[in-house]
């Protein structure tokens, strides 16, 4: 044993320490308190009518749940997918597809989707001399981007596969700008989806045809990262299903659009596996 002597803590040390641990206890209380998380949006507009849209609702998720939520967007789709791709996101509104491809990789966890089905349409201008698919081979095609699903993959694969046309890509990042870009003439028909060709302004619907409507998948889900401790999914998830059960929750997610919230699960999806899909997607950089 050593020769050293013991001596107690004096009064003074002991209240520093007791003080020292007290203010480790607060940090750590704090820290956890502050925890927020990330609630990111396809986009599917425009970033200005995306925050428009989406913030009230999350501002109500956010109230609702006790579980504070900061709204972000991205610029485009191949830079969503990407960020979804690292798992960025901690909880996001996404397309069917991209939940799907990413859950044996990051793993994101459907929550709430729309009761009412998702579907691809074909549009082209009211007098457009392009009056059967046959008419579209070697035209110009506006899509979002490569990896949308119904404005873009499935329209792909249902063209090609089904009815053997074959289209020139041109991709411009919103669903708005194809509507628009077919509507001003500067592409031959573009693909969208019925959701978002309902929220254009009456003036671009008037000039627009729907040619052709692809078959129907469940709709865009809100999911969540695993990462996300399971109580904060359900606070999340129950706080969207509460919302949507009153009046005024309707009419903000009747913007999204969001008509009839259900629960969501990854084996909704799991049928798109078999469609072929795969051969159109384009990895994001």
């Amino acid at each position: 044993m050593s020769g050293r002597r013991l001596f107690p803590a004096s009064p003074t040390a002991r209240v520093l320490g007791w003080l020292f641990g007290a203010v480790v206890l607060v940090s750590a209380w704090g820290a956890q308190a502050a925890q927020s998380y990330t609630f990111a949006v396809v986009p599917q507009f425009e970033q200005r009518k995306l925050f428009r849209i989406w913030k009230p609702v999350v501002d109500e998720l956010e109230k609702r749940s006790g579980v504070e939520l900061k709204l972000v967007a991205t610029l485009s789709v191949p830079e969503f997918e990407g960020a979804l791709h690292n798992g960025t996101f901690d909880f996001v509104y996404a397309n069917p597809y991209h939940i799907l491809r990413e859950s044996a990789h990051q793993g994101y966890i459907p929550l709430v989707r729309d009761a009412e089905p998702l579907r691809g349409i074909l549009v082209t201008r009211k007098n457009s001399p392009l009056r059967a698919l046959s008419d579209l081979e070697g035209k110009t095609l506006a899509m979002p981007s490569p990896n949308a699903i119904g404005a873009s993959l499935l329209i792909r694969a249902d063209l090609e596969r089904l009815h053997h046309v074959k289209m020139a890509p041109l991709y411009v990042k919103t669903h708005s700008s194809v509507y628009l870009h077919v509507a001003n003439g500067l592409a031959d028909a573009g693909g969208g989806v019925e959701k978002t060709l309902a929220e254009q302004d009456q003036v671009i619907r008037d000039q627009l045809h729907i040619l052709y409507t692809t078959r129907e998948i469940p709709s865009h889900p809100v999911a969540a990262h695993p990462r996300v401790p399971k109580e904060v999914r359900e606070k999340v998830r129950q706080a969207l299903l509460d919302l949507a059960a009153t009046p005024a929750g309707q009419a903000l997610l009747a913007e999204v659009p969001m008509k009839r919230a259900v629960i969501a699960n990854i084996g909704d999806y799991t049928p798109m596996r078999q469609w072929g899909l795969e051969s159109y997607w384009v990895e994001p950089k």
